[in-house]
């Protein structure tokens, strides 16, 4: 969220109530009209561009209305402009996606097959994101009154800067806050450190940066009692509620826990004692998209209105495959008759799925942004969406298509079985192996365990099989018939995952972007995970398969 104003004046308490009246006047006016806005909006890209070798070279011809553009532009992905994209990375200063000069390259955390997109980007983009931003605390003060009285808590995590090969900007902060583990973590390791720093007003030398020193410095006073406070909550055997017994006014923790993001609740849950988990944006490094007008509801049940003076917004159905499985069918490329299925903002229909597509001031031109999104309800004119997945994150081995919705499913199934052991699972990722014949689905597996007692070989069997059971019809009917082998989970050391994200981020990754691959292909991604096995297990038999009017199948052993 913004920061607070720091006036605490009667006139600075009135001016903070008129901007939140204001901005929410705002999101009244913009959903209500929210057709005539994406009209404006796409009119107003259209024409400021009208000149740029894309729109040139697909014949747009300078038109600007919706029609035209719809029957002239193609659906697009991040491949098919990344000739362009290198060519301005190269220091082509030539209009080719957008009039306006490009500012900075942001970069997404595509971090499944080893490679991240460069996603160009504008000044003036800068203001509509602060203008979204803008609309979080007006919002939250609905719910959680006297925000602007109080303070707020960052972790923001920073790397080496990056400059393309004509000196251009580095990559600039995403929407992602998922450092806050790393935070606990990194807290679980040093806490004597930094009691020590307290207790005395010094700076433990490990921390090398001046600047950084000197403004420490700056604030840092002898405070022999806060460090024994810090000392006696970190030192308890149980961490469980530490952020409230540190932090004992926290209203909430600001955090994305929507989509497969929602393994983190109970670990969440378990280090605030059950502090509301807010959401409340949906942005990503293509544009930022919406804000969640219920902040306080319950994870499961967020959703996003998505803000029309944002971009243009398109939408393509998303269709389940039929029959035996419900995994989700998304074409990598569309063709004509697909095209023509895209939908405007206010034509959604409720319950349905969509891929999102959009046209944004930057110069991105009918791309799919790779979300699929619920539509949940309305603002209005103005759809509410549920995040449901990223596409195409998939193990496939044979004809199944395992999305990562079922997968995340199927885990929360199986680590039920790791509860009457004080254990829980950190972090995960799969990989399909093929080097087997046939071929198997594997899951990296990072555990916590609070209790002493060892975890039999047995549970962990029980684990693989238990996700076997809750894959779809086509997984299981290729397991019975021998063309998918045993799942197989591999047990990794602690701190696996921190180095698979500090491996991404050498990689040029944003650790402000960063979000666990659910699915890995990279092979120096899966050769450092099978570095830090420490046992490995395979599901014992075949799962239960049925089949509309046949019998049921299962292993005979």
């Amino acid at each position: 969220m913004p920061e607070a104003p720091k006036e605490s004046h009667k006139s600075a308490e009135y001016s903070v109530a008129e901007n939140n009246r204001r901005k929410l006047e705002f999101i009244e006016d913009v959903t209500k009209n929210a057709d005539e806005v994406q009209k404006r909006v796409l009119a107003e890209i259209l024409s400021r561009n009208a000149d740029v070798e894309y729109l040139k070279r697909h014949g747009l011809n300078g038109h600007t209305d919706r029609e035209t553009f719809k029957k002239i532009m193609p659906v697009i992905t991040y491949e098919d402009i990344l000739p362009d994209i290198n060519r301005i990375a190269n220091g082509d200063k030539s209009p080719i996606l957008c009039s306006e000069p490009i500012s900075e390259f942001l970069t997404s955390s595509g971090t499944s097959a080893g490679e991240r997109k460069v996603m160009p980007t504008i000044e003036e983009e800068l203001e509509r994101r602060s203008l979204l931003y803008s609309l979080l605390m007006p919002v939250m003060s609905q719910f959680v009154p006297g925000l602007d009285q109080g303070k707020a808590m960052y972790f923001l995590f920073i790397k080496c800067e990056t400059k393309t090969p004509e000196q251009g900007s580095p990559p600039g902060r995403g929407g992602f806050r998922l450092g806050l583990f790393r935070a606990i973590r990194f807290l679980e390791k040093h806490w004597t450190l930094l009691c020590h720093d307290i207790r005395t007003g010094t700076i433990n030398s490990l921390i090398t940066d001046p600047s950084v020193r000197e403004a420490v410095m700056r604030i840092l006073k002898p405070d022999p009692k806060l460090a024994d406070f810090i000392e006696s909550e970190c030192s308890k055997e149980s961490w469980q509620g530490i952020i409230t017994k540190l932090w004992p006014n926290t209203k909430y923790i600001d955090v994305i826990v929507t989509g497969t993001m929602s393994q983190y609740i109970p670990t969440l849950d378990y280090y605030s004692d059950g502090l509301p988990l807010v959401c409340t944006m949906y942005a990503s490094s293509e544009c930022y998209f919406g804000v969640n007008l219920n902040p306080l509801c319950k994870p499961s049940e967020v959703s996003y209105t998505l803000i029309p003076t944002m971009c243009y917004y398109e939408f393509l159905p998303v269709h389940r495959n039929n029959g035996l499985t419900n995994s989700i069918s998304m074409p990598k490329s569309l063709n004509e008759k697909e095209q023509q299925e895209l939908v405007d903002l206010v034509d959604v229909k409720l319950g349905q799925e969509y891929e999102l597509v959009v046209t944004t001031y930057a110069g991105l031109y009918r791309y799919r942004v790779g979300d699929v999104l619920r539509v949940a309800g309305f603002k209005n004119n103005a759809p509410q969406f549920n995040f449901v997945c990223r596409k195409n994150v998939v193990l496939s081995i044979d004809t199944d298509k395992t999305d990562e919705v079922e997968l995340q499913n199927a885990v929360r199934n199986a680590v039920s079985h790791l509860m009457p052991f004080g254990a829980r699972l950190t972090e995960y990722t799969s990989y399909a192996d093929t080097t087997t014949i046939p071929g198997h689905y594997v899951l990296y597996w990072e555990l916590s365990q609070m209790g002493s007692t060892p975890i039999p070989p047995s549970v962990f069997e029980d684990c693989c099989l238990t996700i076997e059971e809750s894959l779809d019809n086509v997984y299981r009917q290729n397991r019975v018939f021998e063309a998918i082998g045993p799942l197989e989970i591999k047990i990794v050391e602690t701190g696996t995952f921190d180095k698979l994200m500090d491996y991404a981020i050498s990689l040029g990754a944003s650790i402000n972007q960063y979000k666990t691959p659910r699915c890995v292909k990279f092979a120096p991604i899966v050769e450092l995970l099978n570095s830090r096995v420490v046992s490995k297990y395979f599901s014992p038999k075949c799962p239960k398969w049925t089949t509309p009017g046949l019998k049921q199948w299962s292993n005979i052993n």
